[in-house]
């Protein structure tokens, strides 16, 4: 293949502008915009598995919380249950059946 030859008005760099967070993007390959989204990839996952962990954490601590409430209000509901059942049999035996 023969060499091409560049077009005649082809623009080239005049000036050198080196920043310190730019050169590092440049150095890296990365625009800006690449470089935002992949930080904010980062921080999506981190806030992900932390958000996970504290809601895991927190619905556990309600659930041992709520454990004792829950049982007290279970065995009332069955006290009376119980209570109304014996009731109503003790008040059905006593009258005289058909």
């Amino acid at each position: 293949m023969a060499a091409r030859t560049p077009p005649k008005f082809v623009p080239t760099l005049t000036e050198v502008v080196r920043s310190g967070a730019s050169s590092a993007r440049a150095g890296a390959g990365l625009t800006e915009d690449q470089l935002v989204a992949r930080v904010m990839q980062r921080v999506d996952l981190t806030l992900e598995r932390k958000l996970r962990e504290a809601i895991a954490a927190t619905v556990l601590e309600q659930t041992r919380a709520l454990g004792p409430i829950l049982r007290e209000e279970i065995e009332q509901v069955v006290r009376d249950a119980v209570s109304q059942a014996f009731a109503e049999e003790l008040g059905a035996s006593g009258k005289p059946r058909k």
